[in-house]
């Protein structure tokens, strides 16, 4: 959850908006709390489109849409207003996983869990239908599950069950492998679209992975048009119960009374809502919505600002009823005036040139220096190395004391990633992608042919990988399943591997030529470039509020979206910037010696602080609290440097030792340094 900006409502009807929880095509969704301390999530339709007819009749269809429908397996609606320049919908706020994310986390669910959330969207569907309505947009991601059961949100595109189709034949805004096949051919959309996707929705939860899949939307489309789903994985029991629903014909589809008989889920078939892992989580989950429900003045401490800045901070997911918005929230009854338990308190104060004792460390971590190694991977309350030899090790980020040890893991030069709290990322020596638990560091899950020769990336839903002949893929993280693969748009080798970011729906790739392009993350195809940012080597994009912004022969900001130069600044001596971070608006970026300090919307300069050594590393500086830090040179002789960025002064030089690179992350008010097989925890200010 980001805080209210410029322009945003500080009120809509009873209810003060206390933060943005996401954004859609269509509206803006906040946290809203009444007078008695209940919380809601408030759409509002977004001012640039409120003018246009169409989308306020949408608008308002959704609202009545969901007003109109009865029962408790929907995400109820509080308020609405549809008048005047601003409309909005208030719905429930309900506190518990979405089934995609459940599967994710926790696997496929048994055969009498699918039967009692079978058992539970028929009941639903049933109130659905019984309004006149047809959902249209049933999928793992709209349906919640609460200690009272799943529950269904987004009424965005429902429609009445005699309205015609929002879409021409190949536009529908139905998510692909979900909508039916009339839905996708644009065709009228009954009742029984939503038993197709109800069937489609069961077989996922029942074998963990989607039906219908392809390298593209238009592939997934054409399977669900042509094709047939992929059952395989799906327990024999229940495939007699999905089939049906799959037909193609509308006709041929059973009713939900029929599914509902079908269903018959046994006695107590719906514990797993109230026993066992996910029923933990879900309570977790629930006990953070109500302490969020409390007024702030309730909370003696905790500024509003502070609340939502420990919100932003990650944690357990809340969706919001109606707008189909996931956030994130505070994990697993950590919630604390102070934040996450985890984080490190930052100094009040520094002795200017003096740097502060470690919080912990130096520690031994690996048999020699590694001068290739990547930097440390800070996950939740761990941090991660690879080591020379490959293993994987990972530390508490409190005391350094190692939690696991994964030996001969990874590649000796594989990046890892973290897809979640609960999963890292690798590549092995063969090529294969590894899924390893944060907890224990076992391995959770492989795929063997990935030919992966290093991990660019990763969201929510799949990784991404350059292999080695070169060419750029997408693993589903559900599915483990190729998504896509197409020849690489910059260069990229086992020796010389491209660097990258990911961040909504782009994947932006520097390659070892110089070369800059973004690929659409769903399908492969590139979006723009590839573009000559002439760097030595590939470096590392930043990504942050929609701009992408480059290192190379200029500090480049461009458009994420469409590659648009937004401004851009030439290197002073012909050496070129290094890798840009991003922190709070600010760009931090080494230019030959100088470290420079940028408004990030403009590229004006704040403040720049001559400093390093003409062979300085292209890493990317680290900016964690009131500081940013960057190694002053290639061989790690001359150490590492801390700057204030209030002021562009030095803080501190910090060198410990003489000799090897440095590599460092930051998390959690710690900055940790990698160097010469050595881990530290450098605290920050």
């Amino acid at each position: 959850m980001k805080p209210l900006g410029t322009g945003d409502p500080l009120r809509l009807g009873p209810y003060r908006l206390i933060g943005v929880l996401g954004a859609g095509g269509m509206g803006q969704v906040y946290l809203g709390r009444d007078g008695q301390g209940r919380t809601a999530a408030v759409k509002v339709l977004r001012p640039e489109v409120a003018h246009d007819p169409h989308m306020v009749q949408r608008f308002v269809r959704e609202a009545h849409a969901a007003q109109a429908v009865r029962g408790d397996g929907v995400a109820r609606v509080l308020a609405a207003r549809t008048e005047g320049g601003r409309p909005w919908i208030a719905t429930e706020f309900l506190a518990g996983p979405t089934l995609d994310q459940a599967v994710e986390r926790y696997g496929a669910l048994e055969e009498p869990a699918v039967r009692a959330l079978g058992a539970a969207l028929v009941r639903a569907l049933h109130d659905i239908h019984g309004a006149g309505l047809v959902h249209r947009d049933l999928k793992p991601s709209n349906i919640v599950l609460t200690s009272r059961g799943p529950r269904i949100i987004d009424f965005g595109i429902a429609r009445p069950e005699h309205g015609l189709t929002l879409t021409t034949t190949g536009q529908t805004v139905a998510t692909p492998g979900y909508a039916p096949p009339e839905q996708v051919l644009g065709q009228r959309t009954g009742p029984a679209g939503d038993v197709f996707s109800l069937g489609v929705v069961l077989a996922y939860a029942a074998g963990g992975r989607p039906v219908y899949e392809g390298a593209h939307v238009a592939a997934v489309q054409y399977q669900v048009v042509h094709g047939e789903p992929e059952l395989d994985a799906v327990p024999g029991a229940l495939r007699p119960l999905v089939e049906p629903c799959l037909a193609k014909d509308p006709g041929a589809r059973p009713g939900l009374d029929l599914i509902g008989r079908a269903l018959a889920p046994p006695r107590g078939a719906d514990r797993v809502w109230r026993s066992g892992p996910l029923a933990q989580d879900i309570a977790r989950r629930e006990a953070d919505a109500r302490r969020m429900a409390a007024l702030p003045g309730d909370r003696p401490g905790l500024s509003r600002r502070r609340l939502i800045g420990t919100l932003a901070a990650g944690g357990a997911v809340l969706a919001a009823g109606g707008g189909g918005v996931a956030w994130w929230l505070l994990r697993g009854g950590e919630a604390e005036a102070g934040g996450r338990p985890w984080e490190a308190e930052p100094l009040s104060r520094y002795d200017e040139g003096t740097a502060p004792q470690p919080l912990w460390g130096p520690i031994r971590v690996a048999e020699s220096s590694g001068t290739n190694l990547p930097a440390p991977l800070p996950v939740h309350d761990l941090v991660v190395v690879v080591t020379p030899s490959g293993a994987l090790r990972a530390y508490d980020v409190r005391n350094g004391k190692r939690r696991w040890n994964s030996e001969r893991t990874a590649a000796t030069t594989a990046r890892v990633l973290a897809a979640s709290d609960d999963v890292i990322l690798t590549a092995d020596a063969k090529g294969a992608l590894l899924g390893l638990g944060t907890k224990d560091g076992r391995k959770r899950w492989s795929v063997p042919g990935a030919d992966a020769a290093v991990l660019l990336g990763a969201d929510e839903s799949a990784a991404y990988l350059a292999t080695r002949g070169g060419r750029i893929r997408a693993v589903g993280l559900t599915s483990h399943r190729t998504l896509w693969t197409v020849p690489s748009p910059v260069a990229t080798s086992t020796k010389a591997p491209a660097q990258a970011a990911v961040a909504d729906g782009r994947l932006v790739i520097h390659g070892s030529d110089g070369g800059v392009a973004a690929l659409d993350a769903r399908t492969g195809r590139t979006a723009w470039g590839p573009r000559v940012q002439g760097a030595p080597a590939a470096i590392a994009p930043a990504v942050a509020n929609g701009v992408v912004y480059l290192g190379g022969k200029s500090l480049r900001a461009l458009a994420l979206e469409g590659g648009e130069e937004k401004w851009a600044h030439a290197g002073q001596d012909g050496t070129g910037w290094t890798a840009p971070a991003v922190r709070k608006g600010v760009v931090y970026a080494v230019d030959g010696t100088d470290l420079s300090a940028r408004r990030a919307g403009s590229g004006s300069e704040m403040w720049t602080l001559p400093f390093a050594s003409d062979d300085r590393p292209l890493d990317a500086p680290v900016a964690e609290g009131g500081s940013v830090w960057a190694a002053l040179d290639q061989s790690g002789d001359q150490g590492v440097v801390a700057v204030d960025v209030r002021s562009g002064s030095v803080a501190w030089p910090y060198a410990p030792g003489t000799g090897g690179g440095w590599r460092l992350a930051a998390a959690g008010n710690r900055v940790f340094t990698l160097h010469n097989g050595t881990l530290t925890a450098m605290p920050v200010f």
